[in-house]
Formats: structure tokens, sequence, C-alpha cells
């Protein structure tokens, strides 16, 4: 693809979107297509889409996007077979995406040994547990929020501690008979997320329709 990348940002008027435009501004070789809040401008040519909007206006841009789109919106399921290239993920941390890998790793090493996620935010945040625990741990057993009382063989410890102006931390646990490993991820600004979903754009300019991740992304 000769030239700058042409990049359009979706829900450029949210914290994440102003953060994208911030990151943009600093890469030489990628170029603002155009940016717009949940409303779509009349044309939406460019050559990648990042969006950081609502469920339901990601959905009104699937519909009539002509260029792959990489979507941080939370709180849906994107289709499984999208018209065009895809990438969606809830954290752009690259980071965090080894973390999983790792997590996963660990687990099937180690099987028997008890898990347990604590996650750190801001004391703003609305969900808990974060949307990046809940992936962390997915699929790796029963999930339990806080706990009352003695744990169970298999389940899964998923903790939120929310305070101050924390930007984002996940440790996990893993323990076993007379030793743990401890795997972790800390945040020291927001910025690493805006750089993150750029980097996806980049690799994602030019692929063919279907839903991709960041562990694509790493894998090159």
């Amino acid at each position: 693809m000769g030239g700058a990348l042409r990049v359009g940002v979706h829900g450029a008027t949210g914290r994440m979107g102003r953060m994208v435009l911030a990151e943009l501004a600093d890469v030489p070789d990628v170029r603002l297509a155009w940016a717009c809040g949940r409303e779509l401008p009349a044309s939406l040519d460019a050559d990648v889409i990042i969006d950081f909007s609502t469920p339901a206006a990601f959905a009104g841009l699937l519909e009539r996007a002509p260029c792959p789109v990489v979507s941080g919106t939370t709180g849906m399921e994107p289709p499984a077979a999208p018209p065009v290239a895809l990438l969606h993920a809830a954290n752009f941390s690259l980071g965090v995406a080894v973390l999983a890998r790792l997590v996963r790793e660990a687990r099937a090493a180690l099987p028997g040994w008890d898990l347990e996620l604590v996650e750190l935010h801001h004391n703003q945040k609305r969900d808990a547990p974060s949307g990046t625990a809940l992936r962390l741990v997915d699929g790796l057993g029963p999930q339990v929020h806080g706990r009352a009382g003695p744990r169970h063989a298999g389940e899964v410890g998923v903790h939120a501690v929310r305070g101050g102006d924390i930007v984002g931390e996940h440790h996990v646990y893993l323990c076993g008979p007379g030793e743990r490993l401890q795997l972790a991820h800390v945040a020291t600004h927001r910025g690493l997320f805006a750089a993150g979903a750029v980097r996806a754009a980049r690799w994602l300019a030019g692929r063919p329709a279907g839903r991709y991740s960041l562990d694509d992304v790493l894998s090159g």
C-alpha cells in the first residue's frame, strides 16, 4: 500500500478517541482521513477505521464500512463473519495480549493448581471485574467474583480493587503445593492503548474480510 496510511476515527469525541487522534498526530506515515463522534460522515473513505464508540454506533459503522475496522467498543459481541476485516479487543495493550497467552500456557502446564486473578483500576471505573480480567481467564474454569468462604476445586477467583487513579493492573496467581507462580501486567499511562490500536490498524489494513485478534498482530 503506497503512501501514508489513511485512518478514519469513529468515536473521536470520547476519551479513547481523543487519545487515538493524539497518537496519529505523532506518527509521520499515518494521516487522519476523517474523525467523527457517533454520527458517521457522508463518506467513510479510508484505508482502515479505528472505532471507540457505542454498540449501536458500531453496528451502524459496520453496515457501511468500506475498509477494515479496528474496534475497542465494549458491551457487545461482534459478528463472527463480518463483511470487512474486523479486529475487536477490549484492551489494546500488547503486553496484556502476551499475558493472556502466558496464562493459558501456565494453566495447561499446571493442571490442578488454584487460579486467582486480582485486578486494580481507578475509583471511577464502571465495570467490576474489568472486561480484560474476564477475558484473561475466559474458559479456564467456573468463575467466582469475590469470595465469602473457602474455594472449590477448579474454580477461578476474580477480584476487583478500585481506588485512586490506577490506570490498570492485572495480577494472576497459580498456586500449587509448596509454590506459586505470579504473572502480572501493569499499565502506567493510558496512551499505550491508543498506540496498540494504531499498531493493530497498520497490521489490519488491506486484510480480507474476517475476524482477527491481537494475537494475530503479535504473530505478524
